[in-house]
């Protein structure tokens, strides 16, 4: 095994804006040892998330940033072939946070086994049953506390994490307005996914009037994922006592500049508005909860997501460039290797 090369991509320099092949670089390397209690995982499938773009930078975040010279930190899904811990054996399926590699050690702590009856394709761990699944999951049932028959607006509805919740929101009785960067998406998440509403942001005219005009009773839940602009039309079609759930901010993660506060802020007091900052990961322990009623939506055929999965390891960076110019369509993952090869 320790012949082997084990292909990374890793941080060289911290980017300036969209990253670039100068800021990410790819070597080879001797593949790990695991040690004890750690476990060395044949890595399947990336996860390329909008959150890697911000622990790159070298300011504080929920978790550290990556270290220059480190490997890119994702979520894999991948298959044990050594072990040094009790509870994993070589050829077990498993996911967690690990690196943009062939090889990952991780700490057998750290990582989830994937059922040995498991029915669904491998790369399902990262999107529906993993934390893109469970993002807007407890994000709206926890954090945003929806009821039956309030209005949800959502940012990115397009977007993994939006067209999952938005789905959500309408199982649990909300109308549900998603905003979009095409009228394609808008079609899609209105036709396909059940939306009552949706809004393309770029061709709407005034932002603030078409949320207005969409959600004439104002907006009880919003789901952030972009800030910004977006963040500010929302600010200003709160109803009284609304909860914003800050999910995410893409639409700063490649500033070069330091990003203004929402010129809007003073709409918080003013509708006595809740903002919850939420990350799922505080939420882990309850995940097989999560993963159980999603796939229960699943059979039902009342849960819809759309993947996009790039094939080979040297396309990670430019499927990670994908996310920041719209041009994605639903989660977007790498398929290192035909998960039936490992």
């Amino acid at each position: 095994m320790t012949e082997a090369v084990n292909r990374q991509f890793y941080l060289h320099q911290r980017p300036e804006g969209r990253p670039t092949s100068d800021d990410v670089r790819r070597r080879d390397v001797a593949v790990p040892s695991p040690g004890q209690g750690q476990v060395l995982i044949k890595n399947l499938y990336f996860s390329i998330d909008p959150a890697i773009r911000g622990w790159m930078r070298d300011e504080p975040n929920y978790l550290p940033p990556i270290e220059l010279g480190a490997p890119i930190r994702s979520t894999t899904v991948g298959r044990v072939v050594e072990s040094r811990h009790p509870d994993f054996a070589e050829g077990d399926e498993v996911w967690g946070m690990n690196a943009w590699e062939d090889y990952s050690v991780a700490e057998g702590g750290t990582l989830v086994k994937i059922p040995a009856d498991n029915q669904y394709p491998l790369q399902y761990y990262l999107d529906i049953f993993g934390a893109v699944g469970m993002t807007p999951y407890f994000g709206l049932l926890e954090a945003g506390q929806i009821k039956s028959g309030q209005t949800v607006l959502m940012s990115a509805a397009a977007g993994a994490v939006g067209s999952l919740g938005g789905q959500i929101a309408k199982i649990k009785g909300c109308k549900v307005v998603g905003l979009a960067g095409s009228d394609e998406k808008c079609r899609w998440i209105t036709e396909d996914l059940g939306f009552d509403k949706a809004i393309n942001y770029k061709t709407c005219g005034s932002l603030v009037d078409a949320i207005a005009e969409a959600c004439p009773e104002g907006v009880d839940v919003y789901f952030d994922n972009v800030g910004g602009e977006i963040l500010d039309a929302a600010l200003l079609n709160l109803r009284d006592h609304a909860r914003i759930v800050f999910c995410g901010a893409i639409s700063g993660y490649n500033a070069k500049e330091p990003v203004p506060g929402p010129y809007n802020w003073w709409q918080i007091l003013a509708k006595s508005a809740v903002v919850q900052g939420y990350l799922v990961s505080n939420y882990f322990d309850r995940f097989p909860e999560g993963v159980k009623q999603m796939a229960q939506w699943l059979e039902e055929g009342r849960i819809h997501f759309r993947e996009e999965i790039v094939d080979g390891f040297e396309n990670t960076l430019e499927a990670f460039q994908k996310l920041f110019d719209g041009t994605n369509e639903g989660k977007m993952i790498v398929r290192v290797e035909d998960d039936s090869a490992a």
